[in-house]
Order: structure tokens, then sequence, then C-alpha cells
């Protein structure tokens, strides 16, 4: 007579949770979901995990910054400014950098993991968009990609202008002109946003509600509904053997993915505290506290909204009176452009799919060679952004060119204008280019260097046919209208 082994505690419990919860059903369907393998795959989890890194640090710093204006004398382990006057804010950034162990430390992963999430979202976003992953059914994904990207803008701008040093305030001087130009009610929204006249003593702490709170659970909710959306509609793959727009070649979540996932993770938590060790960011001793009457030499914001001050530089000091009301044009149409810029990334998968007319869903992404206009027009945008950012420095580039800052700011003014417009022509050709040489290895094969004499005499380079992965990988897309020869009827080739 056998007897039934009772189930040990570890089931049981598994059991009730699944009872409750349904999680064994759900991770049968789910943690076996298969996962491309491509390296520009890892852009995305560079982001996700730079934003936890993000978390957890500013978890730490909370503790020890005081978000107050409150006048206070410091005393504390950095000599120079001993005695000196400052703002709670600064005193505790001064603290958590001097006399809180590990502080600096987290300071410096903190602001460095925030430079490099910025630039994993656009890196991430410039991958998207030129493999044309953005396309239906993911236009409302890249909405909220977009989303995160533009809340980042302000988090990081949030979080930069906490301490309440000099080089921060004259970050939030250049605001403050920015809502005072804008007509009508600029002076209500200054008002209304520092507390009074500038610079008010409100602003560090409804900057830091902002930064910790607010902004920061609107971006968790968008990538956990980011997530979803990519486990709903399924990883787009490259075009390939076997690839179709009804499957996904790759490997499991579990054990495969979510093993190389936990990896990436800590190699990517290594890099920022490496960088955070060895160089030094923001050092806002050096800078010392806020005062309304000076300015921070040589001030340059984060890399992320050096573009919108490259507008504001570049711009000539224009005004109009109408109505008795000074409209400041120099920085307004600036104010304006800058939204202007973001607003066509966010509604791009719109306008493309109207204006191609294209309504099909697409699983399989595009070779950014396969679609020369959409690619012309990513890398001028991207030129127009590294123009706009030499502007946002322009002192910085006359000083170190040994060159007139008014030859420097001329000469980006023109560019601005000019060098978009090239650099899609240029890439344009490039691609038709490349599309050209792409169609030869098709027809020819791939060249050897082998040269061969005919018996008739005639030289010929032996050509090496491609195999058939390769001709699948070269051909699994559409033919562009620029390469398409119509032939006139009657006249067959």
């Amino acid at each position: 007579m056998s007897t039934r082994e009772l189930p040990g505690r570890g089931e049981r419990v598994a059991d009730w949770f699944d009872g409750r919860l349904g999680i064994h059903t759900f991770g049968r369907k789910y943690l076996r979901k298969v996962f491309p393998d491509h390296w520009s795959f890892l852009l995305g989890e560079i982001c996700l995990y730079s934003f936890v890194v993000l978390i957890l640090t500013g978890v730490y710093l909370t503790l020890f910054f005081h978000p107050s204006m409150n006048e206070v004398t410091y005393h504390g382990s950095y000599v120079p400014l001993n005695g000196v006057r400052m703002s709670e804010a600064y005193a505790s950034t001064l603290d958590i950098s001097f006399d809180v162990r590990g502080g600096l430390l987290m300071r410096q992963v903190h602001h460095w993991a925030a430079l490099v999430f910025v630039a994993g979202m656009l890196t991430h976003m410039m991958r998207h968009f030129f493999t044309g992953s953005f396309r239906k059914p993911r236009e409302v994904n890249w909405v909220f990609g977009w989303s995160l990207l533009l809340l980042a803008l302000f988090e990081g701008l949030f979080g930069y202008s906490l301490p309440d040093d000099l080089l921060s305030g004259t970050g939030m001087r250049f605001v403050n002109g920015a809502l005072l130009s804008v007509p009508v009610v600029g002076t209500y929204l200054s008002m209304f946003l520092f507390g009074g006249e500038y610079p008010g003593h409100d602003i560090v702490a409804r900057f830091y509600s902002l930064h910790i709170l607010v902004i920061p659970g609107i971006m968790a909710a968008l990538v956990v509904a980011h997530l979803i959306l990519v486990v709903y509609h399924k990883h787009t793959q490259f075009a390939g053997p076997g690839r179709t727009e009804r499957n996904v070649v790759g490997t499991p979540f579990m054990p495969v993915y979510l093993a190389k996932a936990g990896g990436f993770f800590f190699l990517v938590f290594g890099a920022l505290a490496l960088m955070a060790a060895v160089a030094s960011i923001n050092p806002v001793w050096s800078y010392g506290p806020y005062r309304a009457d000076q300015v921070s030499t040589g001030a340059q914001p984060d890399w992320y909204l050096g573009f919108a001050e490259g507008l504001v530089r570049i711009m000539p000091g224009w005004e109009i009176t109408l109505w008795g009301h000074t409209l400041v044009l120099g920085v307004l149409i600036p104010i304006v452009v800058f939204p202007l810029l973001l607003v066509l990334i966010g509604v791009y998968p719109f306008l493309e799919a109207r204006v191609t007319g294209d309504k099909g869903e697409h699983h399989l992404l595009d070779r950014p060679r396969n679609r020369p206009v959409r690619t012309g027009i990513g890398a001028a945008w991207i030129s127009l952004y590294l123009v706009l950012l030499a502007g946002g420095g322009n002192d910085i580039v006359a000083t170190r060119l040994h060159l007139s800052i008014n030859t420097v700011t001329w000469a980006i003014r023109i560019a601005v204008l000019v060098v978009p417009v090239a650099v899609f022509v240029v890439t344009r050709r490039i691609c038709l280019g490349l599309q050209l040489r792409d169609r030869e290895r098709v027809l020819h094969g791939r060249e050897t260097g082998v040269i061969k004499r005919l018996p008739h005499g005639e030289y010929v380079e032996v050509h090496e046919p491609l195999s058939q992965a390769e001709l699948h990988t070269l051909t699994a897309h559409q033919r562009p209208g620029e390469l398409v020869r119509h032939e006139p009827r009657g006249n067959p080739r």
C-alpha cells in the first residue's frame, strides 16, 4: 500500500498565494516570454537601471537635506565658508558633502545617474526612431517614453536647483527671465513660482516637493505602463531568417534573460559608482551660496538643457512695444521654439503615419538606410541639437578658441539654418547609396578580390554568392520609392 507524500511547506505557501493571486498562471504565461538578443535593446535597460539608482540614492540624500531658504551661519568641516551666511539648503548640502559618511559619493552617484538616465533615454528614443519601432501599434508607448524624457528634463532642473548655490541660482535667474518674457501673465507666473519677488523664500521647498514626490511618482507610473505595453505588444526585432511579423526569436525571460538583466544592472550600478568616485561633478562648495546680486562665471547648465540656453544666447536682443507692453522677443521666441522642438518628437509617429498612409502593424524593425527621409530627419534634428548646445556655451567656445564671442554667436546663428538642411541632404544621399550597394550585393554577390581571366582574354572579378540568410536580411523590406524604376508601357526590359 503506497502513501501519498504530503506537500512541503514551501509548496503549501506557493499554493496559498496561487489560489489567491493566480501567480502560477501569470508566471507560466509571462516568465517564458521571449526577448530578442541585440545590443541596442540594452539602451532601455540602462535607462531603467539608472532610474532605480536615482531612486535609491535620492532616498538616502533626503535623510540629510533640509529644503529651507532660512538663513543660517555655516560652521562645518569646509573651513573656507565658515562664518558665511547661507540658506539651510546650501548648508545641508555642504554637510552631506563633508560630514555625512558616504554623502559626497551618494551626491555624485545621484548626479551622474541623472545625466546617464537622460542620455540613455535620448539614445533609446533615437534607436526607436531610426528603426521605426514607434509605428502601429506602439505609438502610445512612444508617447509614454517621450513624456518620461520631458519630465526628466524638468526633474533634472529642479534637482540641480535644490542646493541653492551660486551656479544653480544663476540658472533660476534664467528661468525667471523666461517667465517674465511671457506676454500679459509673465509677472504673475514669476510671482506664483517664486512665492513673491525673485528669488523669494519658497522656491527650494516647492522644487523639493516636485523633485522627490510629484515628478518621480508620475515617472514611476509611466515606467510601469511603458513596460506593460512592451510585454503586451511583444518586442520588435530586426529582420532575419525565421523572423516574421507574427513571432519573436530570442531567449526566454526566465532564467536566461533574467540572469543577464541582473548582471547588467550591477554593471550599470558599478559604472556609475566608478564615475562618481573618480570624476567630481557639481562641486557646490567652490561656487559659494547664492546671492541675487552675483552671477557665477562660466555658468553652464547640464548638457540636456544646454540647447535651450543656446536658443536664448544666439537670439538677437529684439524688443517691440505693443499697447504699452514691451515684448522681449529675444527670450520669448526661444521659449516658444524650445517646447515646439520637443512636441515634434512626441507627435512624429502620428505625422509619419498620416503622411505615408501607413495603417498596418509593424513588428519588424527597419534598417535606417531603407528609410532615407526619416533617417535624414533624425540626423538633422541631432545636428540642430548639437549646434544649439554649442550656442549654450558660446562664451566657453570663444575663450578656449581665442575668438570673438560675436564671431562665435554669428557662426552658430548661420549654422542653425544651414547645418540641419545640409545634414538631411547628405544623410539621405548616403542612405540611398547604401541601398544601391545592398542591391549590387544581392544581384552579384560579395566581392572576393580574386581576378579570373576568361578564355577570350577578358579579366573579371569573381563574386561569391551571398548565403540565403544574408539575402533574406537584405531583402526583407519594402522597396523605397526613390529606387523603383518605372518602365514605360509597351517597352519591356
